[in-house]
């Protein structure tokens, strides 16, 4: 009788464990419905698990990320574009309101790969905004994620990813949860930008990066989003800014702080951007009160003093 109430009890944690997870089922653009999305125009993984281990493949567009969908998300380019996560099937329950954390979405010219390599600019982030996070946004939205295709972007077929980064045990080094799905889009109209910010999430995100690292019971009031500041859309490169917050910020300031890495443009970083790494040619100086330290050789954030 033991057994069964252990074996009983086992199940029910681990059905728990499933029930709180979410991947990306379906898209919406100019609030126009494109269907159940699953192995048709997302690369879907086999399930709603977590990715937990920041040195493989999985981390850029999930398991299953080199697996090519067969359709594409047709959207002009300046689009609203949002984004439905549930647990395993439309309509769903959505993840569960422990896993608080931002939303990260990235953009690459498409690729019949898993998603590997540094090819990935960064299209909108939201993290922790006025006391609530991105994910209980998302809940309270009924599984909804909004963020615009950027309207300089050129005309072609690309892969957008998505992420929500859960931190109920990023307390722990290594206990941050990546949920990433990649969708595939063929983008119409625009401009002539092309992303160009070459970010690698291998050797970009750390475990003891401060946004992945991060104790969600200590009381927060403002989060460092992984990652490089947001794509401005310019072929010639460039950020809207720093990686607190919301999706945009001034990367203007008086003062300077100590550059590290390959970058060479003008102009100040804001607190927690990014300030250097390998292929990284932005702007090194941070803004008053920061220094530009080095997580890894890939990336570089400005850090208060």
């Amino acid at each position: 009788m033991l057994f069964k109430a252990t074996v009983l009890a086992t199940a029910a944690g681990l059905l728990s464990t499933v029930n709180a997870h979410a991947t990306i089922r379906g898209v919406w653009v100019n609030g126009q419905d494109q269907g159940d999305g699953q192995n048709k125009y997302i690369r879907s993984p086999p399930n709603n698990d977590p990715v937990k281990t920041l040195t493989g493949s999985a981390i850029s567009c999930n398991v299953n990320g080199g697996r090519v969908a067969p359709q594409f998300v047709t959207a002009p380019a300046g689009a609203t574009i949002s984004t439905e996560w549930q647990h395993n099937t439309r309509g769903d329950d959505i993840i569960d309101s422990s896993h608080m954390g931002p939303v990260i979405t990235y953009i690459a010219k498409y690729t019949t790969g898993d998603g590997s390599g540094a090819i990935w600019s960064k299209i909108d982030q939201s993290g922790l905004n006025g006391g609530t996070w991105a994910v209980k946004n998302v809940i309270n939205n009924k599984g909804k994620y909004d963020f615009q295709i950027p309207s300089s972007l050129a005309a072609g077929k690309y892969l957008v990813r998505q992420e929500i980064i859960a931190l109920h045990e990023g307390n722990n080094i290594g206990g941050a949860q990546f949920y990433p799905s990649c969708i595939q889009f063929d983008i119409t109209g625009g401009g002539s930008a092309t992303p160009n910010q070459n970010y690698n999430f291998v050797g970009g995100y750390s475990p003891t990066d401060p946004g992945i690292h991060f104790n969600l019971y200590a009381g927060a009031t403002s989060y460092p989003i992984p990652g490089p500041a947001v794509w401005n859309g310019s072929s010639s490169g460039g950020n809207n800014g720093g990686n607190t917050g919301g999706n945009t910020g001034g990367n203007t300031g008086g003062g300077s702080g100590s550059g590290s890495g390959s970058g060479s443009g003008s102009g100040t970083v804001a607190m927690y951007g990014q300030c250097g790494g390998q292929t990284y040619t932005g702007p090194t100086a941070c803004v008053s009160g920061g220094t530009c330290k080095a997580s890894n050789e890939y990336y570089s954030q400005c850090v208060p003093s």
